[in-house]
């Protein structure tokens, strides 16, 4: 009997030291960013802006069981693109979610796992053949972690849809709203992996922007900083994606020659950031910004970080 217990209790403790020798799961790399996904209240004039006015195309799209739209892709490059989803309810906020590209995605979903983050069962292949699932931050927003597969669409359409007409090729960034910058970091770095690359303030009080870029690329979130979170129906300026451009003239003069195609009235105006580097927002049909920008700063000199502290924390929505 002494000795049965002795030997369980052996077993036990080399279980134990077994399970604390294991290697703790290794973060995969995270390449950049994949893609911004919007509401649209009219589906036909958010195409429309998309296309014909900054010059995209629209590869391909999933309908309903009744041929109506349920999601459709506007290219920006192999691996970025903008989904356009028909929007859930009028006046809602109109970012769905942003999405991260990984080389492995369930690799990174057993690391999340590994650091309590909430995650699905396993890792699902979605209707386009690439693997995917979803994530929330400490904000409430909706994070996609999307593995590009060999037979997923948007591999067998590498080198397509890509004409002359468009504006940009690239997304360097997108804007998200986040309330609490500490839980962001500890989210986004701690866990991620992202790195702040910079800080950014518009008044003489506090911080507005903070960056803060994926951990295997160059593309980075930009976090928008808030006490008091806006309206729904008032976010499109701050959850925003920016465009690369090399150069910012050429981009106006061709926005304004294209405004009349889609009745484009708003002012085009360029100005240059706190960041130091000129830009120019458009505004699509659902009031999302859209802010093109050169990626030089305008005399080649890069802005200082800012000093000053972030706004107060504030409580996070509930998911």
């Amino acid at each position: 009997m002494k000795t049965s217990f002795s030997l369980s209790l052996l077993l036990t403790f080399a279980s134990l030291h077994l399970l604390l020798a294991a290697d703790p799961p290794k973060r995969p790399p995270i390449i950049g960013l994949s893609h911004i996904a919007l509401y649209a209240h009219d589906l036909d004039k958010s195409r429309a802006f998309y296309k014909d006015f900054l010059g995209f195309a629209e590869p391909y799209a999933l309908t309903n069981q009744d041929g109506t739209i349920h999601l459709t892709w506007i290219k920006i490059n192999d691996h970025q693109s903008i989904e356009l989803f028909p929007e859930t309810e009028p006046g809602s906020d109109r970012l769905y979610h942003v999405a991260l590209e990984t080389d492995d995605a369930e690799a990174l979903r057993l690391y999340l796992t590994a650091h309590g983050v909430a995650v699905p069962d396993k890792t699902a292949k979605g209707k386009i053949g690439n693997k995917n699932y979803t994530i929330k931050d400490p904000d409430g927003h909706i994070v996609e972690i999307v593995q590009y597969e060999p037979d997923g669409w948007t591999m067998l359409n590498k080198g397509k849809f890509m004409p002359d007409t468009r504006l940009s090729t690239h997304i360097p960034h997108m804007g998200i709203l986040v309330g609490d910058l500490a839980a962001s970091q500890k989210f986004y770095g701690d866990i991620l992996g992202f790195k702040e690359v910079w800080r950014g303030a518009r008044s003489t009080n506090q911080l507005n922007w903070v960056h803060e870029q994926v951990s295997d690329g160059k593309d980075f979130l930009e976090f928008m900083l808030y006490s008091e979170l806006p309206a729904p129906d008032k976010r499109g300026s701050a959850h925003h994606f920016c465009l690369e451009v090399p150069d910012i003239e050429k981009t106006k003069a061709i926005l304004t020659e294209r405004a009349a195609k889609i009745n484009y009235t708003r002012p085009l105006q360029i100005q240059t950031g706190i960041n130091r580097k000129r830009q120019l927002n458009v505004y699509d049909p659902d009031g999302t910004r859209v802010e093109f920008m050169e990626p030089t700063t305008v005399d080649g000199v890069p802005a200082p970080s800012s000093t000053l502290p972030p706004p107060h924390p504030v409580p996070s929505p509930k998911p």
